[in-house]
């Protein structure tokens, strides 16, 4: 599911290693690392890529420090086209992940999650933006209503943006606009970059 969806780094961190008979054992950890990590490769992941860390979540083995009671694991290295990685701890693992590259490149699209009006302020479309940047002073256009209106300010966690980039989920507030005239579905684009339109058919991925 996670491959299907996109989730291209993978960590495995195997749970419970102070219940194993005996507890922490290393024949257990090894056991299960090679039929998960049979199992990944089958689904398209490279095992060389994924760490494994053997881990107790309830006693907080090798979670935020290595632990004493399982002097046999070395630790874990992972080899990848961008570099290698090493560490001993899950959480070394987390800080390891590549953080992904934000398309902002691309002409600004930001679908509506929500319509408000906001007393004193007017009407604020909400919604997160998948690419592009959204900034004060912009012309957008929703697709598919062709309308198309100035950006007064754009607001997250209640703080005003100079920029907002893929990922942020944004309120923006808009001139000139009934709240009527925009739902949830529509579309947002930069009026001078591409903006969105109507589309005869399109290929997507289920």
């Amino acid at each position: 599911l996670a491959f299907t969806s996109g989730v291209k780094q993978l960590i495995v961190g195997v749970n419970k290693m102070d219940s194993t008979e005996p507890p922490y054992s290393e024949s257990r950890f090894e056991e299960i690392k090679k039929e998960v990590s049979n199992y990944i490769k089958k689904i398209g992941y490279n095992p060389a890529a994924v760490a494994f860390v053997p881990i107790s979540g309830w006693n907080g083995d090798n979670m935020l420090e290595p632990s004493d009671k399982m002097p046999w694991f070395k630790g874990w290295n992972i080899e990848r086209k961008e570099g290698k990685a090493d560490g001993k701890c899950l959480i070394e693992a987390l800080d390891a992940i590549l953080p992904p590259s934000r398309p902002t490149d691309k002409p600004l699209r930001l679908p509506l999650q929500d319509v408000y009006k906001i007393g004193g302020i007017g009407t604020v479309p909400v919604g997160r933006v998948e690419t592009g940047v959204l900034k004060p002073g912009m012309v957008v256009t929703f697709a598919p209503v062709n309308l198309t209106t100035e950006v007064k300010s754009v607001e997250m966690h209640h703080e005003a943006l100079q920029e907002a980039v893929p990922g942020d989920n944004v309120g923006f507030n808009v001139k000139n606009v009934s709240v009527k005239e925009l739902r949830r579905g529509y579309v947002a684009g930069d009026s001078k970059n591409n903006p969105p339109k109507a589309a005869a058919d399109f290929t997507a991925q289920v």
